[in-house]
């Protein structure tokens, strides 16, 4: 498994899942902080798939807000460890590739043909304060 920290080289899912992720980014922005306050883990992860989760804790999706097609989760990488979906011996090569969790979400994309990390930027305006 590779961490990818571009969407454009998977053009499919630039579409969908930027589309799905500016009307969710300021609940996986919030997450991701109270991950991180709360002492879980430095690196929050968010799987995202257009089926049920099978890791992390669901957050939102399709059924609970009108117009998304992904389901959003919330996890982090000690479980990602533990189920093996990061190996150990990758791990301190995952840390260090991880992006700054302030500026970037950083997306585990679960569909068919494609799973692996993604990073996507948090949307800002000109003057880099966060879009509402």
């Amino acid at each position: 498994m590779q961490n990818t920290p571009e969407l454009n080289s998977q053009g499919k899912y630039l579409g969908t899942i930027t589309k799905d992720f500016i009307k969710v980014y300021s609940v996986l922005k919030e997450a991701s902080y109270q991950v991180r306050k709360r002492n879980f883990s430095k690196y929050p992860i968010f799987p995202v798939s257009k089926e049920a989760l099978q890791v992390g804790q669901h957050i939102v999706g399709p059924q609970q807000k009108e117009f998304l097609e992904w389901n959003y989760g919330v996890s982090y990488a000690e479980e990602f460890l533990q189920k093996e979906l990061i190996l150990v011996e990758k791990y301190e090569e995952f840390k260090k590739s991880y992006k700054n969790p302030e500026e970037f979400c950083c997306l585990f994309v679960i569909d068919d043909e494609f799973v692996n990390f993604v990073y996507i930027p948090y949307p800002v305006d000109e003057e880099g304060n966060e879009v509402l």
